[in-house]
């Protein structure tokens, strides 16, 4: 089996999500306000745009949508569990939402929004995409999305 690029970000994010959650002292900026709220936002908007890339998600279109938006919840949903383990970390539900708000904004931003979509796919050398903006699995199937 060939590991895919689209494949390994999702766990790479998964995976420093894991390791940061797992401490008790995040290293942060004094910025004069909480952003802890922006910053679950924003990364699991990204966690959420990397597994949407993946072809199996975006062929599907809104039910791969659908699937996404429910997996990174999930995900983070068992990431403030795990902090509930972690000396110094607390369990806040408004995490889970701003989890799940930047995932579903993220998420339908990258199906809906061709712009945005064709920004994030300027580095695929090689292959097609279609008018709406779609990467396609390799160059000589040009009709793997309808």
């Amino acid at each position: 089996m060939k590991i895919k690029r689209h494949h390994v970000w999702p766990f790479a994010l998964a995976l420093a999500i894991f390791l940061a959650s797992g401490t008790s002292n995040l290293a942060a900026p004094n910025v004069g306000f909480s952003y802890d709220k922006l910053a679950h936002f924003l990364v699991f908007g990204l966690v959420a745009t990397s597994v949407i890339r993946i072809p199996f998600f975006i062929k599907h279109k809104w039910q791969g949508t659908i699937k996404v938006i429910c997996l990174i919840s999930l995900y983070g949903v068992l990431d403030e569990f795990r902090q509930s383990f972690t000396a110094g970390r607390s369990v806040e539900v408004d995490d889970w939402i701003a989890d799940t708000l930047g995932a579903l904004l993220a998420s339908v931003l990258y199906l809906k929004w061709h712009w945005y979509r064709r920004l994030l796919e300027l580095h695929c050398f090689g292959k097609r995409m279609d008018s709406r903006g779609f990467a396609c699995e390799d160059r000589d199937n040009t009709n793997d999305i309808d």
